[in-house]
């Protein structure tokens, strides 16, 4: 029992200081305070409706009227039954948001590198220099919870792989199927792509290795045993999982059926995103260097130079007071890569690269090559348009890699690979599989490179231009004395930390040099690198995210007040849609069932019409979405204006007119009197009379209406087609005349329209998606099984000891 303890309590004792330094890095949550995350003020405005529901009926909807004029929830947080596995991610991340994902960083990569035999002390170093690289603490701030929550649970599936093909099959398998049911939980598609491409990567390696040892038949014994655990955990997370892919058919991820822009030009024929859209965001060549030196080109889009700096300067030269100026600088956009915005450098480290180029002349086989292969493939697709061969050959030939945007982001891998071979770099340094001849000679060459390159920026300063692709925008606002003391802040930082770079490498490269020497022993070297890491990347990070992005608690929960506008509105308890052309955010979907919101994959038609007709004010477009109120700014002052002339919640019209293409239909609504015609698309089918008589008593009245539910009462003389001014989604409405399930029909290119028989009818639409049905029974399934494998896993593992 005393060799057990002795055993776990280094690992116990890794796993409390994990929990204490998530807290130490973001300490006001220990005061109940909030950290402001932009998106996600975004994301409780969007999903408002659905928490008001829930906390109403104690039921979810899988629908929202308030953004976009009605989407499903299956991006804004839906909860599905039966999802086991969610539980027991909410059980691992037991710490206060943001401090939960950074200690998942921790514990992932920390049971990574253990699973790779590394020693726990330089497991706990490896797991702080991933969970502190900047770009993974960046989009904790900014609110890329989601994006975060999937990158945390990368390493664990690795660990799970790489026991599976060490012929630890049922530890291999049970921790694969959990941790990668756990990355799928944090529902990022783009982040499991990502992994994937990482995941082939090391299985070329392996194979290959495999080929070379003879070992085939266990490699492929592996794979089998690993496909099977993936399957397992989609399995888990089949509601989730089948429920994105359903709406990612009918979203702006999908392939549009208009082949023309909103301006008539020819539209680029593509089955996902367009490639200017995936590519906006691409890594410059230089920016590249900012994995090294932190603010090469400028850091982020807004950084504090403070006063001592060439823009104070500036605005006190212009007369503003020190402390509007003070406040002025802590703004500047400092940023002059080729990226439109930039929130942070993704700043790896020095001293982790160094220890990184350091490994490359040490660590040898399939480890080095997977991990190197993973670092140089996600770094050239991050080029994006600037390395465009390769771009557009993943674009058009690699499946899926046109349904994510943001290229640059795929820089995770890196940002995961670089980290761990430096690690290995350190363990091969105290290990005595090399002669100290080969280490000397590993450092010198790794002195030779990484003070080489921070010289060499240093001497060609002057090469450099300092000018960002925003600063026209600058210049017309400023005038180009403050574009001069810009550059002048730019050349600054350049320099500062090309010098903080250079210092930070030799100090590690001294530190290796008297371990050598024998100066220093192993666990002094191991301290020393723990406090250069940890103030290298720490101190990089508290200039993004830090105690100033924490607020109150109430400010977080409820991030939008009313202005006079939603008062005004809000005092009307009809069913309306209310478009705010003042605001392009999220702020009205809090409030109101809105025109806008804020989604990164809107319904596809919807954003069509949204781009060529509600973006341009079109009334008979706004008119037919019911859209009573308008707000809109005059003279500074927000009002309400009031559309008297909205179509209401539902009507009959006149006739209904076909058109053959996408392109003709939403052409049509250009001029089209909404509330008399109905266009639809053939493909449609609508087999009724194309013209009705619509007398002056026939009516379609709301009586009752929720998020997944709507009530209508219809009173006609004569038969009819009613209009609805919903938007259709066929994948989940279904719609009941009397309590009879009846065809409904995509028309005016979003609404809904049916037949409605002459007389008295009750007309019911009902958000019934079979997708969470059949999904929820698969997930209940996969878990009971899972269950049976786990019991069964465990009886033959103690069986075994």
């Amino acid at each position: 029992m005393q060799f057990s303890i002795k055993k776990v309590l280094p690992h116990f004792l890794v796993f409390v200081g994990f929990i204490l330094l998530s807290l130490a890095y973001f300490s006001p949550v220990l005061k109940g305070k909030q950290i402001y995350q932009s998106d996600i003020k975004q994301y409780i405005g969007m999903s408002k409706q659905q928490a008001d529901f829930k906390a109403s009926t104690g039921e979810d909807t899988y629908w929202t009227n308030s953004a976009f004029g009605g989407m499903p929830t299956y991006q804004l947080g839906a909860k599905y039954p039966h999802n086991y596995i969610k539980k027991l991610d909410l059980t691992l991340r037991f710490l206060p948001r943001p401090a939960d994902y950074l200690f998942l960083y921790f514990i992932g990569f920390y049971i990574l590198l253990l699973v790779l035999k590394v020693d726990y002390k330089l497991a706990a170093l490896g797991a702080m220099a991933f969970g502190f690289s900047t770009y993974l603490i960046i989009i904790l701030g900014v609110g890329h919870n989601s994006k975060a929550h999937a990158i945390a649970y990368m390493p664990l599936v690795l660990s799970g792989i790489i026991l599976t093909f060490r012929r630890n099959y049922i530890s291999g398998f049970l921790l694969t199927t959990v941790a990668m049911a756990l990355q799928l939980v944090a529902n990022h598609p783009q982040m499991t792509y990502y992994l994937m491409l990482l995941v082939l990567v090391l299985g070329i390696a392996y194979l290959v290795d495999a080929y070379n040892k003879k070992l085939l038949p266990h490699y492929f014994k592996s794979v089998g045993v690993l496909v099977i655990a993936v399957i397992l955990a989609l399995g888990l997370n089949a509601t989730s999982i089948m429920a994105t892919k359903e709406y990612a058919n009918e979203s702006t991820r999908s392939k549009s059926e208009l082949t023309i822009n909103p301006d008539g030009s020819p539209k680029e024929a593509s089955s996902g995103l367009t490639k200017e859209y995936i590519t906006e965001y691409s890594y410059g060549f230089l920016e590249s260097f900012n994995l090294y030196i932190s603010r090469i080109t400028g850091g982020g889009n807004n950084e504090d130079v403070g006063k001592d700096s060439a823009s104070y300067d500036f605005f006190i030269g212009q007369g503003v007071p020190a402390l509007q100026a003070k406040e002025y600088v802590k703004q500047t956009p400092t940023y002059w890569g080729s990226q439109p915005i930039v929130e942070a450098p993704a700043y790896v480290g020095a001293v982790v690269i160094f220890l990184f180029v350091f490994a490359l002349f040490l660590v040898k086989g399939r480890l080095k090559w997977w991990l190197v292969g993973g670092t140089i493939l996600s770094l050239l697709l991050s080029y994006g348009k600037n390395l465009g061969f390769l771009t557009d050959f993943f674009i058009d030939y690699v499946p899926l890699y046109n349904k994510f945007r943001a290229v640059s982001s795929i820089q995770v891998i890196l940002e995961l690979c670089i980290p761990i071979l430096a690690i290995f770099g350190l363990s091969r340094l105290f290990s005595n599989f090399e002669k100290d001849e080969e280490k000397l000679k590993a450092l010198k060459y790794s002195i030779g490179i990484t003070v080489g390159i921070a010289v060499l920026f240093l001497l060609s300063k002057s090469a450099f231009n300092f000018v960002g692709v925003n600063d026209g925008y600058y210049k017309q606002s400023y005038g180009q004395q403050f574009i001069d003391a810009l550059r002048d802040d730019r050349k600054a930082l350049y320099t500062q930390d090309t010098l903080r770079t250079l210092v930070l490498v030799l100090l590690s490269a001294g530190t290796i040099f008297m371990f050598l020497k024998k100066k220093l022993s192993e666990t002094l070297v191991i301290v020393a690198f723990a406090a250069l890491i940890l103030f290298d990347l720490v101190s990089v990070d508290r200039r993004y995210v830090n105690n100033d992005n924490f607020v109150s608690a109430i400010q977080v929960k409820k991030p939008y007040q009313a202005n006079k506008a939603d008062l005004e509105i809000l005092k009307d308890t009809t069913h309306f849609r209310v478009f705010d052309i003042t605001d392009g955010t999220a702020r009205a979907s809090y409030f109101h069932n809105s025109l806008g919101g804020y989604h990164a994959a809107k319904l596809k038609r919807y954003n069509e019409l949204f781009d060529f007709h509600i973006a341009r004010n079109n009334m008979n477009v706004l008119n037919m979405l019911n859209t009573k109120y308008i707000i809109a700014e005059e003279e500074g002052e927000i009002f309400p204006f009031t559309n008297t002339d909205a179509n209401g919640n539902a009507w009959f019209v006149e006739e209904l007119e076909e058109v053959q293409t996408a392109n003709q239909e939403i052409i049509a609504l250009d001029s089209l009197n909404t509330s008399k015609k109905a266009v639809y698309l053939k493909t449609q089918n609508i087999t009724a009379n194309k013209e009705f008589r619509v007398d002056s008593l026939a009516s379609i009245t709301l009586k009752e209406y929720k998020p997944n539910y709507i009530k209508y009462q219809a009173n006609n003389s004569n038969p009819g087609f009613g209009v609805f001014s919903e938007v259709y989604y066929g994948k989940g409405w279904n719609a009941y005349i009397n309590g009879e399930l009846k065809d409904h029909y995509q028309v005016d290119y979003v609404l809904r329209g049916m037949e409605v028989p002459k007389g008295k009818n009750t007309i019911e639409f009902k958000f019934e998606p079979q997708v969470i049905q059949t999904g929820s029974s698969i997930a209940l399934a996969s878990s009971i099984l899972f269950g049976l494998i786990l019991l069964g896993g465990l009886y033959f593992g103690i069986k075994k000891k």
